[in-house]
């Protein structure tokens, strides 16, 4: 089994002003999609997906964060990440979640920025032209709420029936103006209330 990938989208946006206000720097987000055949696609059910996990999600994870890490300028610029798929009509949702739920696949990019936290995610069944979404958290704090961002893009002609859209997502930033805090704060006050109540 050889990993067929049809193309690679990205999708780059900068927000340079948020609710009318000016952002005090410009926060940059990349989305880069490979557009791959389903390799358990018009088989029936397939009891052990773990051959074509082996064969083709490390060098899938491999090609995907160099080509992620060179969009946004490189590695050391990316605070905030997170993934999707999305898999096409003849496919299963446990196919899609097999080619990003596993260390083969996601330790690429996990090593590439030296990431403390997990990778949060999506994965859906979908056609051509659905939304994507890539849920994103800093990094290195999953409590950082300031870089709770999602990026949203959709590609015109995929997935195709027999497809996945494999995603990565990169911010150079969280959001422009956070002002909600962090759950670390939430704990703290939480906490305090409660002792106060008695």
């Amino acid at each position: 089994m050889t990993l067929k990938i049809r193309k690679l989208v990205s999708y780059i946006e900068d927000v340079r002003i948020e609710g009318g206000k000016e952002a005090a720097k410009p926060v940059t987000t990349v989305l880069l999609a490979a557009v791959v055949k389903n390799p358990w696609a018009g088989r029936g059910f397939v009891e052990d997906l773990q051959p074509e996990i082996k064969a083709i999600a490390s060098d899938l994870g491999a090609l995907m964060v160099e080509r992620l890490c060179a969009l946004i300028g490189g590695a050391d610029k990316i605070e905030a990440y997170g993934k999707a798929a999305v898999v096409g009509g003849a496919g299963e949702i446990e196919h899609a979640s097999a080619l990003i739920h596993t260390l083969r696949f996601g330790n690429h990019y996990r090593e590439a920025v030296n990431a403390k936290s997990y990778l949060s995610f999506t994965n859906k069944r979908g056609g051509q032209n659905t939304s994507i979404q890539v849920p994103m958290m800093h990094k290195d704090d999953e409590g950082a709420r300031s870089h709770y961002i999602t990026g949203e893009f959709a590609i015109s002609d995929a997935p195709l029936d027999d497809e996945i859209v494999i995603v990565l997502g990169a911010a150079d930033g969280g959001r422009v103006h956070p002002r909600i805090g962090n759950r670390y704060l939430d704990l703290e006050a939480i906490a305090a209330e409660k002792a106060a109540q008695g």
